[in-house]
């Protein structure tokens, strides 16, 4: 008889491999990188939902893969669950980590350049965020598998979740 995860590979098991729950992953702002990282969630069988202000910016191909779509992250229930922003460039940017992070999600990213501080920073201190809740959100996000277009950068973001939720680093042993 196989191991579980050589089953489940092979279509043999109904188990899961890696996340014992079904866990919830929250895209912030409906970008190309919101809409990849929502599919692959879903075909995870994680939870989708996406926190979009202005509901005109909500495409299609983003609506489709989102179980739930809201316009400020206060609405949602976070406890648990992975929140990623997909777009440092949005004047709500520090609302909506600010209310995440109130929110008490499990994981809270926001994808940008590693090599300067990120907008995050100045925009969660002036809504008054403490700086060890500034420190904890992610940045850079992702597993380092050298992702330039979106459905990498998808990829490489929900492996690091999933590496994240299963208590691996992530990379090969």
């Amino acid at each position: 008889m196989s191991d579980t995860s050589c089953a489940s590979a092979h279509g043999d098991s109904s188990e899961g491999v890696g996340v014992d729950q079904v866990a919830t992953v929250v895209a912030v702002f409906a970008s190309p990188v919101a809409a990849h990282l929502l599919h692959i969630a879903r075909r995870l069988g994680w939870r989708t939902a996406l926190v979009e202000p202005d509901p005109d910016r909500v495409v299609e191909e983003v609506r489709a893969e989102a179980d739930q779509i809201v316009t400020g992250a206060d609405t949602l229930r976070l406890a648990d669950a992975d929140v990623v922003v997909t777009d440092h460039h949005r004047a709500e940017l520090g609302v909506v980590l600010r209310d995440a992070l109130e929110g008490q999600a499990r994981w809270v990213g926001v994808m940008g350049n590693p090599r300067h501080e990120g907008p995050h920073v100045a925009a969660l201190r002036e809504l008054g965020v403490s700086d060890e809740q500034v420190r904890s959100v992610h940045r850079p996000i992702g597993l380092d598998i050298g992702s330039k277009r979106p459905p990498e950068i998808a990829l490489s973001t929900m492996a690091g979740l999933l590496a994240d939720r299963s208590g691996r680093a992530g990379g090969f042993p």
